[in-house]
This record gives structure tokens, C-alpha cells and sequence, in this order.
């Protein structure tokens, strides 16, 4: 018999290697065992016909998801909504809106994700935390790093992790940003804190894999984000025993537990160059963060994803038969 077909629509693609694109690589890896999966950035009619359709991204896939709909109502579809979904568009963009509705199944990467959605649709909805391979944890060298993680966007906000750079007076400690310049003003700025402070250094972007080897090294990792929807990043630091400072939102909060201790205001600065050098400089607060991450580290197993996330898609398909 042949396997099903899942198609994924992701807006993103892998030049871009952005949080999209490793939650689309990903599940093609999780369900191709069990799946025939493709993905590519749309679907319209007349393009082969899934069994079953998952969208990343409520506006940028929404006319991938009405067409699907509209040539194939008996076949189910499943949204997976992102941060800009959660915590932006879903507010005002009628594209999002009718995406919300349209999806036999939603999906969200933390359970915070959960308050953001209109009650009708609620019921619809499924939390799946993301994974990562565990790396085994690598001992910091001087100078001590503390990285940040993302393409220089304005939802990631590189800015504070460059202020928070200028005030950082600990001895060894330097700041290090790993990511594209999406916005050429930031990647303007990001160059000329690095040509004033000693203590910060803009990497460009970095293949995935060179990524995490350097994040392991890392003594923390800042994740300075105004919205999100439930970071790899923060997935990537904890399976590699980093500790994570971390902006005070809902989607980080979600990802790391309301009593988490390295959390700061979004946009402080002062405040997270504050926690930068408590972690660098008294042991039992490093050790108190390390531990807390480590008790979030089996959410984010690769194996609690797939078996999540096939018992979702396999529920989907066998209704589609019974219909």
C-alpha cells in the first residue's frame, strides 16, 4: 500500500535557515519514516495533491491553505502558528484570521501560545514543544561568551543585546551575535558596536551546525526576542547545557516556566547586562539557572516531538478516511 503523502508549505527555505525552516526540515525528518513528505513554499491547484497539508505560518502560507481548502475539503489540513502569528497578525490580518479558521488542527510550540487564540478555535489546538539533539555540554573558555542567536531583525531585537554590550564591565566577558543582517540598518549598528566595544563581536550568519558547536561553548545564551512563538534557540541552549537569559514574554516564558530566574524586561538593557554579570560572577546563580534549564531539557527531546506530532498527524489522516 502506498505511504500517505504530507506535504509542507514553509514560507521559509533552507538559505534562509531560520526558525521556519528548522521546524519544517525537522518534521520532514520526524514523519518520513512512517510518510512520504515533501516540502516547498506554497500550494496551489493543479500541484500535486497531499493527503495531507501542514502550513507554517498563519499569513505568509495563508493562500496555500485556502486554496488546499477550497480544491479538497475532505482532506484535513494542520497550522502551525508561529510568533508573529500568535502576537501580531492574528489581531488584525484577516489572511491570518481566516487561516485560523480554516485549519481542521492548529498547532503551537508552548502552552502560553494557548491564551493568544480566540476561544472558537482553541479546542482545535495542540501544544508541540520543539527538539533538538542533546550535545554533550562543553566547558567555557576565556574569554567567557555570551551569545545571541537570530538574524538581525527588529522581533529578535539586536539593539538591546548591543546596548546591554556597552554597559557589560566584567572582566573576560564578551558578547557574541550570530546571525544575518535581515535588516540593514541593525546590521549597520551591530558594525559600529563592534568597532567601539571590545566586548561585543557580530559573526554574520553561520551555518546551523557551526552554530550550535559555538553555542555549546558558550557560557549563556541571550535570547532578547519582543514576540515569539517558541524559539529553537532556546531549545538548542538547553539540550546543550547553556544556560538561557531571556526576554520576559509569553513565548520564552512558556518555553522556560513562569519561576525562571534569568528572565529581564524586553528592551532593558541595563537589566540584562546586570544578569550578564551575576552569571559570570556568582557560581550559585550560574548553577541555579543551569538547573532550571536541565529540568525543561526532556520537553524538548526529539523523540517526545515525533511521538506528539505523528499521534496528531496519524489522528488526522484516519478521520479524513471516516468522513
Amino acid at each position: 500500500m502506498p505511504r500517505a503523502h504530507i506535504h509542507i508549505v514553509s514560507p521559509a527555505s533552507a538559505r534562509e535557515n531560520n526558525g521556519n525552516w528548522q521546524t519544517a526540515s525537522r518534521w520532514r525528518r520526524h514523519l518520513a519514516r512512517d510518510y512520504r513528505v515533501t516540502i516547498g513554499p506554497g500550494w496551489q491547484d493543479g500541484d500535486a495533491v497531499p493527503d495531507l497539508l501542514i502550513a507554517l505560518h498563519a499569513r505568509r502560507s495563508a493562500a496555500a491553505l485556502a486554496a488546499f481548502d477550497d480544491a479538497h475539503p475532505d482532506r484535513p489540513t494542520l497550522l502551525v502558528l508561529t510568533g508573529t502569528d500568535l502576537y501580531r497578525d492574528i489581531r488584525d490580518e484577516a489572511s491570518a484570521q481566516a487561516s485560523l479558521a480554516r485549519a481542521h488542527a492548529l498547532v503551537v510550540l508552548q502552552p502560553r501560545g494557548l491564551d493568544e487564540l480566540p476561544d472558537a478555535v482553541r479546542a482545535k489546538t495542540h501544544v508541540i514543544y520543539q527538539s533538538a539533539p542533546r550535545l554533550r555540554a562543553a566547558r567555557p573558555r576565556m574569554p567567557l561568551d555570551v551569545a545571541m542567536i537570530g538574524h538581525l531583525r527588529v522581533e529578535k531585537d539586536p539593539q538591546t543585546f548591543m546596548d546591554a554590550a556597552r554597559l557589560v564591565g566584567t572582566p573576560g566577558v564578551r558578547l557574541v551575535h550570530i546571525g544575518a543582517a535581515l535588516d540593514p540598518d541593525l546590521g549597520r549598528r551591530a558594525q559600529e558596536t563592534q568597532d567601539a566595544t571590545s566586548t561585543y563581536r557580530w559573526l554574520g550568519a553561520l551555518p546551523h551546525m557551526a552554530t550550535r558547536r559555538r553555542l555549546r561553548r558558550c557560557h549563556a545564551m541571550v535570547i532578547a526576542s519582543r514576540m515569539e512563538g517558541g524559539a529553537n534557540v532556546i531549545i538548542e541552549a538547553v539540550t546543550s547545557g547553556v544556560p538561557v537569559l531571556a526576554s520576559n514574554i509569553s513565548g520564552n516564558v512558556g518555553m522556560l516556566g513562569g519561576d525562571y530566574a534569568g528572565l529581564f524586561a524586553p528592551g532593558d538593557a541595563p537589566a540584562l547586562a546586570r544578569l550578564i554579570e551575576r552569571s559570570a560572577t556568582d557560581p550559585r546563580f550560574a548553577a541555579r539557572l543551569r538547573r532550571q534549564c536541565a529540568a525543561r531539557a526532556a520537553l524538548f527531546a526529539p523523540a517526545a516531538e515525533r511521538a506528539r506530532l505523528l499521534d496528531l498527524v496519524d489522528n488526522l489522516l484516519f478521520r479524513s478516511t471516516q468522513v
